[in-house]
């Protein structure tokens, strides 16, 4: 693909992004959030490395799991794992400004380059934080949609418990080089209803920083 809007293009032909995702991810230019010596690649529906054995994910998967996540106008939406701030853009487009997006992560240095990213791109409703993802971020819990980046061996209970009933979190769970994207709905009474979407790989949740 040879610009933003053929991959976008790609990515909605191929049923990863819906019309809403397409149209978010179509003011989202993942060339600003790649380094530049892989800008040639930007439109390359296949992760990149980032720096310090991290990745931006392919956008086929970024695509996916914003579907699968359902946001809506004006929630607030905790990112566990900013990684370049790609995803967290997107989710900015699509909480809008009445919403907010807080983005989690544990290398000091990539959560500065994601801020500076997105504030060079314009987003000023993206909160970053450098922490422990594992743990959430209980100050501004309960949170509409939480969002991992990151795969985790097993659900942190921390992530459910900041989770709002009726909310929605999307994580990978499974082994280092395997794991299934898990959809999970917090019903009525915090009973969580757990659905496989599809395998993935993604770098480890690691805790601690």
């Amino acid at each position: 693909m040879r610009s933003n809007l053929d991959l976008i293009a790609h990515l909605f032909d191929a049923g990863y992004a819906d019309a809403r995702i397409a149209e978010a991810m179509r003011k989202v230019d993942r060339a600003q959030f790649v380094p530049a010596s892989l800008t040639p690649n930007a439109y390359i529906d296949s992760p990149l490395p980032i720096g310090h054995g991290q990745t931006i994910s392919a956008p086929g998967v970024v695509a996916l799991m914003s579907k699968l996540l359902d946001v809506k106008a004006g929630m607030t939406v905790l990112e566990i794992g900013s990684g370049s701030g790609y995803q967290a853009a997107i989710l900015a487009e699509l909480v809008g400004k009445r919403g907010k997006i807080i983005t989690i992560e544990r290398i000091e240095w990539l959560s500065a380059a994601a801020k500076s990213n997105c504030e060079r791109a314009g987003y000023k409703n993206i909160e970053f934080i450098h922490g422990d993802g594992s743990k959430g971020y209980a100050k501004n819990a309960p949170y509409s949609r939480i969002i991992v980046t990151a795969a985790a061996r097993e659900v942190p209970k921390a992530l459910t418990a900041q989770l709002a009933e009726g909310g929605k979190l999307v994580i990978p769970v499974g082994q280092p080089y395997r794991q299934d994207l898990l959809v999970i709905d917090k019903l009525a009474g915090g009973v969580l209803k757990t659905e496989r979407s599809i395998p993935v790989v993604f770098v480890p949740l690691i805790e601690g920083y």
